[in-house]
């Protein structure tokens, strides 16, 4: 039987259960300040900015992308912690990520 070419079985002896999906580390900084970066790697030279550093544990990631979608008058998106805001205004989101309270620094680009 070892010359067999199975097909099918309901086994689960041989089968090994795939990894779990490894989910990136939150980027955190040890001097406590926010970094707005500004990318185009990957999107047709079309800038977006992204907000890393904010700790999940200590703050609603949803919500804060949510009201700074809605202030800036952009979309963005919320990807492994990392908050994603369209457009290139990095001035007016320092302005109102400091309003909420964090300290800010400008990296990148």
């Amino acid at each position: 039987m070892s010359d067999s070419h199975l097909v099918y079985s309901t086994d689960s002896g041989r089968i090994t259960p795939e990894q779990e999906k490894k989910t990136s580390p939150v980027k955190l900084y040890s001097d406590g300040f926010i970094r707005i970066e500004r990318q185009t790697k990957g999107r047709k030279g079309k800038g977006v900015m992204l907000i890393v550093g904010i700790n999940p544990e200590e703050h609603d990631l949803k919500s804060i992308s949510k009201s700074l979608k809605t202030k800036m008058g952009q979309g963005g998106a919320l990807k492994d912690n990392i908050i994603e805001i369209q457009g290139d205004d990095r001035e007016k989101l320092k302005g109102l990520l400091e309003q909420i309270g964090f300290k800010i620094k400008l990296a990148g680009g």
